[in-house]
Order: structure tokens, then C-alpha cells, then sequence
């Protein structure tokens, strides 16, 4: 079965950083993309940043110069760092990836940006 396992959530201060990992069971390079998403309470799911299998990246407006996506092809991992972390960036954050006949998700990592 094909899995994505998220880490690297918790409680960070504004002005703070947190970096998530999402590892995937398989070689990530059978997905394209990958992607971050994030669920506030109350809003709608946003897709915060994705990388494709030839190395480009995407990043939603309000992370971009704080967020970065990249990923280890050896430890079939992307990972999600994050800086400059704001309270709004508080979220459930998900990592995805795109198969040809299915879309797989992680089960998701809680991010709190508070003081």
C-alpha cells in the first residue's frame, strides 16, 4: 500500500521556523508533483507549495520568500520549510502526490504559530 507519513508540526513562536517531512513508502519520483497543503479551522483546503518531477516549484502568494519545497530522492522525502512563521500559517498541514490512476494523501501534521 502506498503511503505518505508526515512529521515536523508543533508549536512555534511568530518570527519562527519549522520544517515538515513527508516521507513517501515508494520512490517519490512516481508522483508528479507532490505538493504541501494546509487546512485552517474553518476555511478551505490551499495548496501551499508543490514540486514537480523535473525539480520546478509553485508556491501559493503568502508563503513565497518564507516557504521552501524540496525534497531527498534517496530518502524519498519532501520536505516543507518553513521561516518567518506568522499565526495565519497555523494550519493542518498535508502533504499529496499525484499517481496517474490515484491521488495519495498523508494523514496530515498540526502546525500552531502562537505566542
Amino acid at each position: 500500500q502506498v503511503q505518505l507519513v508526515e512529521s515536523g508540526g508543533g508549536l512555534v513562536q511568530p518570527g519562527g521556523s519549522l520544517r515538515l517531512s513527508c516521507a513517501a513508502s515508494i520512490n517519490i519520483f512516481s508522483f508528479n508533483p507532490m505538493g504541501w497543503y494546509r487546512q485552517a479551522p474553518g476555511k478551505q483546503r490551499e495548496l501551499v507549495a508543490t514540486i514537480y518531477r523535473d525539480g520546478t516549484t509553485n508556491y501559493v502568494n503568502s508563503v513565497k520568500g518564507r516557504f521552501t519545497i524540496s525534497r531527498d530522492n534517496v530518502k524519498n522525502t519532501v520536505y516543507l520549510q518553513m521561516n518567518n512563521l506568522k499565526p495565519e500559517d497555523t494550519a493542518v498541514y498535508s502533504c499529496n502526490g499525484k499517481r496517474v490512476l490515484a491521488t495519495i494523501w498523508g494523514q496530515g501534521t498540526q502546525v500552531t504559530v502562537s505566542s
